[in-house]
């Protein structure tokens, strides 16, 4: 016995069926390809959100932390004496010394402080030592110097006529000498000056006048030094000078 089957009517009619069949699916396809693509894109923007909020997170707090201590170092009254923060560092270094300064009336060297090492805070190490006042540096190479040297000058108008000087004129000098046998001479390595009383007729400057004026003349530098150099310190008004407290030092240290 022979079957038939029914033939569709239009065959083109059944053709274009098919192809709206397939273009439906490729579109969901797109579609679902799109969807992906956006969901990682927000994926990856909200990842770099949340690593720029801890990045700045982190960054916030210890700058919120640092802030009073910044306040600290920035408020004078607080501020860190030169002598201390000398010797910490100095101390740390391989080579240094670290001089303490005094003046004795009748002293056979004029305008030239005596000093001490081994008394208060003063020390020597790395070889570098104190000889007839002056310090010896070991080895060629580069140096920190330094040297402060402090007064309180009185500017009443009683003193300066018994000293036959006037009341405004008082200068104040502090010197570094340095000798080399590279040279053959002493050279001045650093020099400072300045004028201890101030003329102004105001009630505050009569007060100091009465008080006396503290001055500190501070030098301090990197120097390319050679073995053998000697240094040593020349100052005038010996008899106005402060020793005490660590006001007046002298030192070296290797860098």
């Amino acid at each position: 016995m022979m079957m038939y089957t029914s033939a569709p009517a239009d065959p083109e009619a059944a053709l274009e069926e098919k192809r709206v069949v397939v273009v439906e699916k490729r579109s969901l396809a797109g579609w679902m390809w799109k969807l992906s693509a956006g969901l990682l894109v927000a994926a990856l923007c909200l990842g770099l959100v949340l690593l720029f909020a801890w990045y700045w997170q982190g960054r916030s707090e210890p700058m919120m932390s640092a802030g009073p201590t910044q306040a600290l170092v920035q408020d004078p009254e607080n501020e860190t004496d030169p002598h201390d923060t000398l010797l910490r560092i100095s101390s740390k270094a391989k080579a240094a010394i670290h001089l303490e300064g005094i003046h004795t009336e009748g002293q056979s060297v004029p305008d030239q402080l005596e000093w001490r090492n081994g008394q208060g805070q003063a020390f020597a190490q790395g070889g570098l030592r104190l000889l007839n006042n002056q310090i010896s540096i070991p080895n060629t190479g580069l140096y920190f110097v330094y040297s402060q040297a402090s007064f309180r000058v009185s500017c009443s108008e009683e003193d300066a006529e018994d000293a036959g000087t006037s009341k405004y004129l008082m200068p104040l000098s502090h010197r570094i000498w340095r000798y080399s046998d590279s040279v053959g001479r002493k050279a001045s390595l650093m020099s400072a000056v300045r004028s201890a009383c101030q003329q102004g007729g105001s009630a505050e400057n009569d007060q100091r006048a009465k008080q006396g004026w503290y001055n500190a003349l501070y030098l301090g530098a990197v120097f390319q030094l050679n073995k053998g150099d000697r240094l040593w310190t020349e100052t005038n008004q010996l008899s106005e000078l402060e020793t005490d407290g660590g006001k007046t030092f002298f030192g070296v240290f290797a860098l």
